[in-house]
């Protein structure tokens, strides 16, 4: 066996920080802008992706930013505004000279320049359009008509097509005369005369394939057809559960007007998980690094009300075992441990639905299977943490009946957890409401208000 020094340590933990910009080449990069000194700055950055370029501008703060973009004028990539974060590309894109931002936007897909410029106010879409070719501003314009969100609005309109009587070499002979080739592109598009796509041809079977071997012999089992006015959200999972590399899109009737590819849909599927993750949190969906103060504090403002509301009906339900409370204190140190684990096992199962909702693998075929198995995980957690909980009360405080009621109300709150954290975000989903946006309040809720209830009704009975 070969042990050379160039063979790979396949045993070596990986570098969690292997992708991470380096900070010292930051601080060499902002020296370099800080001096004025623009071929030291073009070097620094040449080797760097775009990706991390963005990365670079987004972590810098404004005055530097917008010193650095003077400083590198022309070398602006137009790959770099398509990898920015949405909250600081406006800004950069008012920062760039018209010259400039003209030669990054025809650089770009249409796909992208219709992502570049449909949240920006209309004098920047203006600017942006104006640089375009006539061919491409049209491309990019009839794609802005299409609702937003849309599978028009996500798709590419360069596509390689062919009719489908065509053999392997008219259709290499076609790709090597034609100048107007994407740059990247997986699949040839195969139609009929009336544009109707028929299948897709990878371009590896193509190579691989005799000259006169017909195309449709070539074609792909698994094909699908995208509509034009199909949500983004569909179109990323179509991607992911049939494990497409592209697809053709197509208007309403039939014919072949784009082509969405598996990175678009993809950016689609993590912008979806990332907005389920914040809306949970209750920080808003479009929350970013880069935002001021002032917007992160308006974005979290509504749902902190919504959680002191929230937090005040719990408070009442205690309200009225003031006199348990009063008669036994031991109650006031332990009442929060219940509704605690409550809320722990609530988001839980909370989590888990929601998710399986954004998949789609939580349907109605299998949605009482899974509220019995979070009811059963509920029940056994429960009495697992009620026998730790009631020698805990017992040895605590001496009462062994505390320990008995604190073990019950455990029992019942988790229990409750499982059903809530599950069947929460099935009603509010049927009901029309994001379940990641809404779920969480309500789980919280009813863990807080029947933990309470629980603990102090039954303290209430057997404690006094």
């Amino acid at each position: 066996m070969s042990t050379g020094s160039d063979t790979p340590d396949l045993e070596k933990p990986r570098d969690e920080d292997a992708y991470e910009l380096d900070l010292e080449l930051v601080a060499e990069i902002l020296e370099a802008v800080e001096a004025g000194n623009r071929e030291r700055l073009i070097e620094l950055m040449e080797p760097l992706h775009a990706a991390d370029i963005a990365d670079l501008l987004e972590q810098i703060d404004a005055q530097d930013r917008a010193d650095l973009i003077r400083l590198y004028d022309r070398e602006f990539d137009g790959e770099i505004l398509s990898e920015l974060d949405e909250g600081i590309r406006e800004d950069v894109i008012r920062q760039l000279t018209p010259e400039v931002l003209a030669e990054a936007v025809r650089e770009l897909d249409s796909d992208d320049v219709v992502d570049l410029i449909e949240d920006l106010e209309e004098t920047e879409q203006v600017a942006i359009l104006d640089a375009l070719d006539d061919a491409d501003r049209v491309a990019v314009e009839q794609s802005l008509t299409y609702p937003e969100g849309s599978a028009g609005r996500l798709m590419q309109r360069e596509v390689v097509m062919a009719p489908e009587h065509w053999t392997v070499g008219e259709v290499i002979d076609f790709m090597r005369n034609s100048d107007e080739l994407p740059d990247q592109f997986y699949h040839v598009v195969l139609v009929d005369p009336r544009l109707h796509p028929i299948g897709n041809v990878t371009l590896g079977r193509i190579m691989s394939a005799r000259r006169e071997v017909p195309l449709a012999d070539l074609a792909e089992e698994t094909f699908q057809i995208i509509p034009v006015d199909q949500d983004e959200e569909d179109v990323a999972y179509a991607f992911n559960q049939y494990h497409l590399i592209s697809a053709p899109v197509v208007d309403a009737e039939g014919r072949l007007v784009g082509m969405i590819t598996i990175d678009d849909a993809m950016i689609v599927l993590d912008e979806g998980h990332e907005e389920d993750i914040l809306r949970l949190a209750g920080v808003g969906e479009e929350s970013s690094l880069s935002d001021t103060a002032v917007e992160t504090t308006r974005q979290r403002l509504p749902w902190l009300a919504v959680n002191l509301a929230t937090a005040i009906l719990a408070s009442l339900v205690i309200s009225i075992f003031e006199d348990t409370i009063a008669s036994v204190v031991a109650l006031a140190v332990l009442m929060p441990i219940v509704a605690s684990m409550g809320g722990n096992a609530g988001t839980q199962s909370l989590t888990v639905a929601v998710r399986a909702l954004a998949t789609r693998d939580l349907t109605g075929s299998n949605l009482g299977r899974v509220i019995r198995r979070e009811v059963v995980v509920g029940l056994a957690n429960g009495l697992v943490f009620a026998v730790v909980m009631g020698l805990v009360g017992y040895v605590w405080f001496g009462l062994p009946m505390l320990g008995i009621v604190i073990a019950a109300a455990m029992v019942v709150n988790l229990v409750v957890a499982g059903l809530a954290g599950t069947g929460i975000p099935v009603l509010l989903e049927k009901a029309g409401v994001d379940p990641a946006l809404a779920s969480g309040t309500f789980v919280t809720t009813v863990t807080d208000v029947v933990g309470f209830f629980a603990f102090l009704g039954l303290a209430s009975v057997f404690l006094l």
